[in-house]
């Protein structure tokens, strides 16, 4: 995709590769968070862009070996799974746990939209991290994506600290329940990873 042919996906374009999009009630965030993939997506390896087919065959992590889940279906899991946990914990706790849905579901899917920045292409297609990837890693470019497009600051400290980035903050109760969950597909991608690679 060169820049002539950039394409400029909205809140539809973006919630077919993301449905939980939707599930944020505040229209005006659900369209900033789709601007921000908007943006990450065709101005992303090193400037080329990527296609939706394309970032649908993105390994869900670089680091697991070869398993069989994708990077949107990784953000898509994080974000049912920060979903079930809000109201798994709001039944739990009788202290009534103040949890901010909008927040947490936008943090989700926002907190890896730093790595088509960070990912790039080899000469034989196969994705690495490229060289912004590896003076940039994707918490810090995500959090500079959503600063851009107004994002709410609850929202980027959920992407400044999902990752270890963030074990010297304290984090936000949404933090919490996504770094959780963005750990509970990575430590599980690893196991599978080894066991494939046992084989």
């Amino acid at each position: 995709m060169t820049t002539t042919q950039r394409a400029n996906y909205g809140v539809k374009e973006i919630a077919k590769l993301f449905p939980s999009l939707m599930k944020i009630k505040q229209k005006s965030l659900r369209e900033k968070v789709a601007a921000v993939w908007n943006e990450a997506i065709t101005t992303g390896c090193d400037g080329k862009g990527w296609t939706f087919a394309e970032l649908r065959a993105v390994k869900f992590t670089l680091l697991a070996g070869d398993i069989d889940m994708k990077f949107v279906e990784h953000l898509n899991s994080c974000a049912l799974q920060c979903i079930a946990t809000a109201d798994v914990l709001k039944r739990a706790f009788r202290c009534g746990i103040p949890v901010q849905r909008d927040h947490l579901i936008a943090g989700a899917l926002l907190a890896d939209v730093g790595k088509p920045l960070e990912f790039d292409k080899d000469s034989s297609g196969k994705v690495i991290q490229g060289k912004f990837g590896q003076q940039v890693r994707h918490p810090f470019s995500g959090v500079a994506l959503a600063y851009k497009h107004g994002i709410p600051g609850e929202v980027m400290h959920i992407i400044a600290t999902h990752s270890h980035e963030g074990d010297k903050m304290e984090r936000s109760i949404e933090s919490i329940i996504f770094h959780h969950a963005d750990f509970v597909d990575f430590d599980i991608a690893k196991v599978l990873g080894k066991r494939a690679a046992r084989k």
